[in-house]
């Protein structure tokens, strides 16, 4: 991310020295130089309005998400997806409790609990490293758990639907469809690609004394419970799993219809939840809601550096010309410059993604609604920072041979890219 920001900023700069050395003075509008100041200073002023503008809904959903969690709503959804998850890691016993951790852990993510899902991450991987017969080296379990988890089905993109409210979209939920249907097609493909790599990807095990010390931050503070009760019966899981890919095409057909209703509907349901399981709505809401303050207050920093430079980027020209060269190439498979670069930040950095993303919806040009607009949206909310959570799990273990898990995890990067396009061009056109 470093260089990834040097770089915005050399280049505007760059390109507006290398203008202002042939603009004439006199001419029409501001120098090349001047027109840099006034972008700069105008995307640092935006991004703090943005900011400003995403705590409030921010601020919303986390409360809702906290009632519906002290309602045991993670539990039910864990006890759902236990039948399968037994299947899909035959390594690990039934009762271990690192299976309890890693259903727990995709749970959260399915709700967009980020926050819940990292404690019980790693103490999901920390489980698995105990079943681990080569210290050092990743389990065929820990690569497919991190597959799933970079890749896993996002039922509510809470952040993005902030963002794209706070920028003004006449229907910031209309992505739910499609973040459903491009990560129930990335978990999928990442599924596959783990099982069939892990034949031909070899265990060469050494030991712990060639592995770095971690340091302590990435020690969750307190360790979470891990215990979830038994399953429900197979059957129950199986429809589950049906109706959620019956779901798919309802939400692409009838999208538009119910897009409305989900936010109401959301809200009136998961306080509803938690009012029938005895939650105490009201001051779990604003528990749950002064975290999304603290959450909004705590990326101002992160957009304002990277709205500044990508305003820097767009105020010299250098990004107009990037996407004049490099859209006609992309575009004729739906996948315009800018939401190429998106697809590719994303996995790299999720507050640079987030920052990025951010410039985008603003841009009157582009705005929440278009077709880049929605295909970004769904490239932010269905993928993850996958380099990030590899470097975070693997690291509280102390695992320095990934061997087929960035494989696995990029590939399914790339299946979720794949599937936005599909949707949001059948959707939205392109």
């Amino acid at each position: 991310m470093n260089r990834f920001f040097f770089a915005l900023v050399l280049i505007a700069f760059g390109v507006s020295a290398w203008k202002e050395i042939q603009w004439i003075p006199g001419s029409s509008g501001d120098s090349p130089m001047q027109a840099l100041t006034n972008g700069m200073v105008e995307a640092a002023n935006g991004s703090v309005t943005l900011s400003i503008g995403m705590v409030g809904v921010m601020a919303l959903f986390l409360g809702l998400l906290k009632v519906a969690e002290e309602g045991g709503l993670l539990t039910l959804l864990a006890r759902l997806i236990r039948p399968l998850m037994v299947r899909l890691f035959p390594d690990v016993p039934a009762d271990h409790p690192a299976m309890g951790a890693m259903i727990l852990n995709l749970s959260a993510n399915a709700l967009g609990l980020g926050n819940a899902a990292t404690p019980f991450g790693i103490r999901a991987m920390k489980e698995l490293d105990r079943l681990n017969p080569s210290p050092g080296v990743a389990t065929n379990a820990m690569a497919l758990f991190l597959a799933i988890n970079t890749s896993s089905v996002t039922l509510v993109p809470t952040s993005v639907i902030a963002l794209r409210a706070s920028v003004g979209s006449v229907d910031p939920a209309a992505i739910l469809s499609t973040t459903l249907f491009a990560t129930f097609f990335s978990t999928s493909v990442a599924i596959l690609a783990a099982k069939f790599l892990q034949s031909v990807s070899p265990v060469e095990p050494f030991g712990y004394a060639d592995a770095p010390a971690i340091p302590s931050e990435v020690e969750p503070s307190s360790s979470p419970a891990v215990t979830v009760q038994e399953g429900y019966p197979v059957w129950v899981s199986t429809l589950a799993l049906l109706l959620l890919i019956a779901l798919i095409p309802v939400t692409i057909l009838y999208g538009r219809t119910i897009s409305p209703w989900v936010l109401p509907a959301l809200m009136t349901g998961m306080l509803g939840f938690g009012f029938v399981r005895g939650v105490r709505v009201y001051e779990v809401f604003v528990e749950g809601a002064r975290e999304g303050f603290e959450v909004g207050v705590r990326i101002i920093p992160y957009l304002v550096a990277i709205l500044v430079a990508v305003g820097m980027l767009r105020a010299s020209g250098a990004l107009g010309a990037f996407t004049a060269w490099v859209g006609p190439w992309t575009a004729q498979f739906g996948l315009p410059a800018d939401a190429l670069t998106m697809a590719i930040l994303r996995p790299l950095s999720g507050s640079g993604a987030q920052g990025y993303l951010a410039s985008l919806l603003q841009n009157p040009a582009i705005g929440p609604d278009g077709y880049i607009g929605m295909l970004t949206s769904t490239l932010q909310g269905s993928s993850e920072t996958t380099f990030y959570i590899l470097a975070v799990y693997y690291g509280a273990i102390r695992i320095r041979q990934v061997r087929h898990t960035l494989a696995a995890a990029l590939i399914g990067d790339l299946a979720g890219v794949v599937a936005s396009v599909f949707i949001c061009k059948g959707l939205y056109g392109g």
